[in-house]
């Protein structure tokens, strides 16, 4: 059996209950718990592999270079725009991602966030809180069976959520133009060819996208210019896809009628004027969060590293 091998974990976890079962037989786990690249720097010459989460905001060559062993990173979660993959190739080391974990959780909280917006479920609570029981807290709540639901990226966890809504009645439509020809058909859902056609047809808009150079800011202010007036936003994918200033506009115009957000811009949230928003509704970036889904999170991210450190073809690569 190949090793022993060092991995590294950069971040975020301070335990390793999981993934030590995966890999003591062949590796020893390190655990630095940095929050800046520069912290790994006392741990890189041993380091084989390494486990990267989303408390750093980049990895670059800056510490490829200093790690001559490393064989790969593994980007525990979907999105990698963390990880400078470029460079990482050029050093001969492949990074891979954990694409499926979390697909239920993030799509039922993207439900979820609709309906407690549509059902005026936060209000309602309030008022009751402080002494009131008037149903008429509820004005303005839609019917959602026959209204349009736009997601936008029909990845795993968009065609997970399109699905979802599908089964509340809403005459659903998606834009993604890396998917193939008969995405639609096979889902049974509509297809569109421009964001623009789809936040103009759109009564709520789900945003389920990576987050790259194309589409840092993909939702502007010319965007939300083109949404339907009253158009309700949610956002489970990443922050910066949004323009933070054009979103609070677009509220406060009253163009946009509400929003729910798992994700901002900035996080942790340092912008007053949209924390206390009446027609925001907010989580902490938690939609990926179950107790099983993060089992399964970390124990695929162990066993990628393992199947590189060991020779194998990882099954998840992204350089």
């Amino acid at each position: 059996m190949p090793g022993p091998f060092t991995v590294l974990v950069a971040d975020f976890l301070d335990e390793t209950s999981i993934e030590t079962p995966l890999l003591e037989d062949i590796a020893r786990i390190v655990v630095a718990r940095a929050t800046v690249e520069s912290a790994l720097e006392p741990y890189l010459a041993d380091t084989d592999a390494m486990i990267v989460y989303h408390d750093i905001s980049v990895i670059s060559d800056a510490t490829f270079r200093r790690a001559p062993k490393c064989k790969c990173v593994v980007r525990a979660g979907v999105g990698y725009n963390n990880v400078d993959r470029t460079a990482a190739a050029h050093r001969g080391i492949v990074v891979c991602n954990v694409p499926d974990y979390g697909t239920e959780e993030v799509a039922d909280h993207a439900l979820a966030l609709m309906l407690a917006l549509a059902r005026r479920l936060f209000p309602s609570h309030e008022a009751i809180r402080a002494g009131g029981w008037d149903y008429k807290t509820a004005f303005g709540s839609p019917r959602l069976r026959g209204k349009t639901f736009g997601v936008v990226g029909c990845g795993r966890i968009g065609t997970a959520a399109a699905l979802r809504a599908k089964a509340f009645g809403m005459d659903v439509v998606f834009y993604d133009p890396l998917k193939p020809d008969g995405t639609d058909k096979a889902l049974g859902v509509r297809r569109v060819y421009s964001l623009e056609e789809l936040l103009e047809q759109s009564h709520v808009v789900s945003l389920h996208c990576y987050l790259d150079e194309t589409t840092h800011h993909l939702i502007d202010a010319q965007a939300f210019a083109k949404m339907r007036p009253g158009a309700m936003l949610i956002n489970t994918a990443r922050g910066p896809v949004v323009d933070q200033k054009a979103l609070l506009e677009a509220l406060d115009s009253g163009h946009l009628g509400s929003a729910g957000l798992d994700v901002v811009e900035v996080e942790p949230l340092d912008d007053e004027s949209l924390r206390q928003h009446p027609r925001v509704i907010f989580t902490p970036h938690s939609a990926f969060y179950s107790v099983e889904g993060y089992v399964e999170l970390r124990t695929k991210t162990a066993l990628e590293v393992r199947r590189v450190l060991l020779g194998e073809k990882p099954r998840n690569p992204v350089n």
